[in-house]
């Protein structure tokens, strides 16, 4: 995954909103959003299969714990053995007191790791801490997040990378502006699916060429195949916790994309999550 974004107690229908575009090469083997069981006798969770790394980008269990883990983007530095990042997310979703910090301290290739807990009533403890972000480059950081709007690519929390703002600005823009379910889903995926690149002056300074700054400064990405094969945008995906008379349900929507930059063969999954308390 390579950008997401996430409001916090902007709005009482819909407390906790997160958009978000998984990047990755189409040749690395993947299954959609499913529940399955990380090992024999573990408790399920709903995310994506990297069927390489036998991890998952992002995902969250029955009791409405999400994370969601990105690369930080370094060119020239790659460990060869390095554990899958992808492994980050299970742990936390199998162990609801793990040790973000202490997680980021094995040697591993750079990740940003993000939590959120989707079954926080912010309105009986509205100060009170919903998630926690952590990422081990340069250095292991680790920060506490509560209400807000907050933005992740493949640079610390935050980063104002071009795509990060324009997507937190429409994320809220969005919470602010609808109050029915399915009118705000469709314009988080509108943003998620923008293939606009980023001004040539805006564009951030990572190491890669000025050309691949600007293929992989959109929302949306697609670049054709070269000898690494085709890689970009594989699935966007929009969780929205909703507070209705019936209590609080959290939404989960993906929508799966092919080479082409079309969906692939219409696939959406949708699940919906009541959770307790």
């Amino acid at each position: 995954m390579c950008l997401a974004a996430v409001t916090i107690g902007q709005s009482e229908r819909f407390p906790i909103v997160l958009a978000s575009n998984r990047d990755e090469f189409f040749a690395r083997a993947s299954q959609p959003l499913a529940w399955w069981r990380p090992s024999d006798g573990a408790a399920p969770i709903l995310s994506g299969r990297d069927l390489t790394g036998g991890g998952t980008w992002m995902g969250l269990n029955a009791a409405g714990r999400l994370a969601l883990v990105t690369n930080v983007r370094e060119p020239g530095r790659q460990l060869v053995a390095s554990p899958s990042r992808g492994e980050l997310v299970l742990q936390c979703l199998s162990d609801l007191r793990a040790d973000l910090a202490a997680l980021a301290t094995t040697p591993r290739n750079g990740f940003n790791l993000l939590t959120v807990d989707l079954a926080a009533d912010l309105g009986e403890q509205p100060d009170r801490p919903i998630g926690e972000w952590v990422s081990n480059r340069p250095a292991v950081q680790c920060r506490v997040i509560g209400r807000g709007a907050f933005g992740l690519s493949n640079a610390s929390l935050d980063t104002p990378w071009p795509k990060v703002r324009t997507l937190k600005q429409r994320l809220t823009r969005a919470v602010d502006r609808h109050h029915e379910l399915d009118a705000l889903i469709g314009e988080l995926f509108a943003a998620l699916l923008d293939p606009l690149p980023a001004l040539d002056a805006e564009l951030p300074q990572t190491g890669v060429t000025k050309a691949r700054e600007r293929q992989l400064s959109s929302a949306f990405i697609r670049i054709d195949g070269g000898e690494s094969g085709a890689y970009g945008t594989r699935c966007s995906t929009v969780v929205v916790v909703e507070v209705a008379a019936g209590g609080r349900t959290v939404h989960v929507i993906e929508r799966s994309h092919d080479e082409s930059g079309h969906e692939a063969g219409m696939q959406t999954a949708r699940f919906a999550l009541p959770l307790q308390g």
